[in-house]
C-alpha cells in the first residue's frame, strides 16, 4: 500500500488561511458535516408515512419527525454561534457533531414517536452546531483574497445536499428500512469528527461570557414567530395566531433591548448597522422566501396544471438543483471580483424572469419547455447566492464570524418557512389548481424586491460608510 502524505496538525493561527494541501482537506472536513446536516432537513419527509406505520402513530402527529429537526435548528443558531464566538468555532464544529452523531443514533434505534422526535430534536441542535460556524471556519481556510471560492463550495453543498434528500431518501430505502435514514449518519459522523481534530483551522476564543437569557429569549421569539407563520399558513384561529405574533414581537424586543449594551450580542444587532450586512440579509431573506414559496408550489404547479407523475414532478425540479450546482463556483470566483450588489441582482433578475416564464407558460407545454424554465430559475439563484454569503461575511469582522454565518443561515430558514406557509395560505384561499400559479407569481414579487435591495448595495457604496465596507468586503475582511 502506498504510504499517504502526512497532513500537518499544527494549529494556524495565520491572517489569510490554511496552506494547500491542509485548507482542501479542512474544507472537505466542514462541507460533510454541512451536507449531513442539510439533508436532514427534507430526507425523512418520504419515509413519514411508513414511520408512522411502524410507530402505530397518528400521520399528523408524525409531522413532528420534521418539525422538530427543523425548530430545533433554528432556536439554536444564534447561541451555538455565540459560543464559537466566545470558545472557537472548530469546538463548536466538533460539539455539534458529536451531537448529531449521538442523536443519529437515538433515532435509528427508536420504538416509539416521542423517542423518535426526541432524537429528531437532539439532531436539530446539533445541526445547528454544525451550521453555525461552518462559514465562519471557511472564513479562517481560505486566503482572503479567494474567500469568495471557498463561501461558493459552501452554497454549493447547501444547495444540492438540501435539493438531493428525497432522492437519497429514496436510495436507502430501496436497501433497509427506515432507521437506516438515521444510521447511516453515524459510521459518517465518527469520520467527520476524527477528521475535525486534526484538520480544521485554530481560532482564537474571547473573554466574553454567554448570555444564557438572552439565549432563552432567542428561542423563545423563534418558536413564537415560527408558530404563527405556520397558524397562518393553516387558517388557525386568527386571535391564536395573533397572539404568537405579539408575543414574537414582545420577546423580540425584549432581546433587542438587551443586546443594545453589549460589546458581542448573541443577536448580532451591532452587525445591522452595516449598510451591506443589512441590505445583504434582506436580499437573502426575501430571496429564500421566493425560493421556499417555489419549492412548494411547482410540484403541485406541475401535477396538478400539467397533470405530471410524480416521478415526472421530481425529474421537472431536477434543473434548478443542477443549475445551481453549476453555477455557484463560477459565481463564486465572480465574487472575489465583483461587487455582490451587481452579481446579486442580475441573478435575482433572472430569477424572477424564470418565474414569470413559468407562470405564463402555454396550457400543454413540453418536457423541454418546462425544463428549461426550472433551468433558468436555478442558474439565476446560483448566480445570487454566493456572492451574496460572501458579502454577508465579508462586510462583518472576522473575530464576527459566527454571529454573521447563523444570521445567513437563519435567514434562509425564516425565508423558507415564510414560503412554504404563504403557499398553504394562497392553497386554502384559492385551491391548489389556481392556486400554485398565484403562489409561484408571489415569489416573482420577492425575487424583483430581493433584486432591488441587492442592487440598493450599489447606491449605498456612493457614500464614505459604504466605500469602505466594499472595500472590505472586497479584500474578505
Amino acid at each position: 500500500m502506498v504510504a499517504q502524505p502526512a497532513i500537518p496538525s499544527i494549529p494556524n493561527t495565520a491572517e489569510d488561511g490554511l496552506p494547500t494541501p491542509r485548507r482542501y482537506w479542512s474544507m472537505l472536513t466542514l462541507m460533510v458535516g454541512l451536507a449531513m446536516s442539510c439533508l436532514d432537513t427534507a430526507i425523512v419527509n418520504v419515509a413519514l408515512p411508513t414511520i408512522a406505520k411502524d410507530l402505530h402513530a397518528d400521520p399528523a402527529d408524525s409531522i413532528w419527525v420534521v418539525n422538530a429537526y427543523q425548530l430545533a435548528v433554528l432556536v439554536s443558531l444564534l447561541p451555538f454561534a455565540s459560543f464559537g464566538d466566545i470558545f472557537g468555532y472548530r469546538r463548536v464544529y466538533r460539539f455539534g457533531i458529536v451531537l448529531y452523531t449521538g442523536a443519529a443514533l437515538i433515532s435509528a434505534t427508536a420504538g416509539s414517536l416521542e423517542m423518535l422526535v426526541l432524537g429528531r430534536a437532539l439532531q436539530g441542535l446539533g445541526a445547528a452546531g454544525v451550521m453555525s460556524v461552518s462559514t465562519a471556519l471557511v472564513r479562517y481556510t481560505y486566503p482572503r483574497r479567494h474567500l469568495g471560492r471557498g463561501i461558493a463550495v459552501v452554497s454549493l453543498v447547501v444547495a444540492t445536499s438540501s435539493a438531493a434528500g428525497p432522492s437519497v431518501a429514496a436510495a436507502i430505502l430501496a436497501v433497509g428500512p427506515w432507521p437506516w435514514l438515521f444510521a447511516v449518519n453515524v459510521p459518517v459522523g465518527l469520520l467527520t469528527f476524527a477528521l475535525s481534530l486534526r484538520l480544521l483551522p485554530y481560532t482564537p476564543p474571547s473573554a466574553h461570557r454567554f448570555d444564557l437569557w438572552s439565549a432563552g429569549l432567542c428561542a423563545l421569539m423563534f418558536v413564537f414567530l415560527i408558530s404563527a407563520i405556520n397558524g397562518l399558513g393553516h387558517a388557525q384561529a386568527a386571535l391564536l395566531v395573533a397572539g404568537e405574533f405579539v408575543a414574537a414581537i414582545a420577546t423580540g424586543y425584549l432581546l433587542v433591548r438587551r443586546q443594545l449594551n453589549q460589546a458581542m450580542p448573541l443577536l448580532p444587532i451591532d452587525l445591522f448597522r452595516r449598510p451591506i450586512f443589512a441590505l445583504s440579509v434582506a436580499t437573502s431573506v426575501c430571496s429564500f422566501v421566493a425560493q421556499g414559496t417555489a419549492f412548494v408550489a411547482l410540484p403541485f404547479y406541475f401535477h396538478d396544471v400539467l397533470g405530471a407523475s410524480a416521478v415526472t414532478t421530481g425529474l421537472m425540479m431536477t434543473p434548478w438543483a443542477a443549475m445551481t450546482a453549476v453555477m455557484a463556483p463560477i459565481a463564486g470566483r465572480l465574487a472575489d471580483r465583483y461587487p455582490a450588489g451587481i452579481l446579486g441582482g442580475i441573478g435575482l433578475a433572472v430569477l424572477a424572469g424564470g418565474f414569470v416564464l413559468l407562470a405564463l407558460m402555454p396550457p400543454d407545454p413540453t418536457m423541454t419547455e418546462v425544463l428549461w424554465r426550472v433551468a433558468l430559475c436555478g442558474i439565476g439563484f446560483g448566480i445570487f447566492q454566493s456572492p451574496n454569503n460572501r458579502a454577508i461575511q465579508a462586510s462583518a469582522p472576522r473575530e464576527r464570524s459566527g454571529g454573521a454565518g447563523a444570521i445567513q443561515g437563519t435567514s434562509r430558514l425564516l425565508g423558507q418557512s415564510i414560503g412554504a406557509a404563504m403557499v398553504a395560505l394562497v392553497f386554502g384561499a384559492v385551491g391548489g389548481t389556481h392556486g400554485s400559479t398565484i403562489a409561484i407569481l408571489i415569489a416573482t414579487g420577492f425575487a424583483a424586491t430581493a433584486m432591488v435591495a441587492s442592487f440598493t448595495r450599489l447606491l449605498v457604496a456612493g457614500g464614505r460608510r459604504g466605500r469602505t465596507e466594499i472595500a472590505g468586503q472586497m479584500a474578505g475582511d
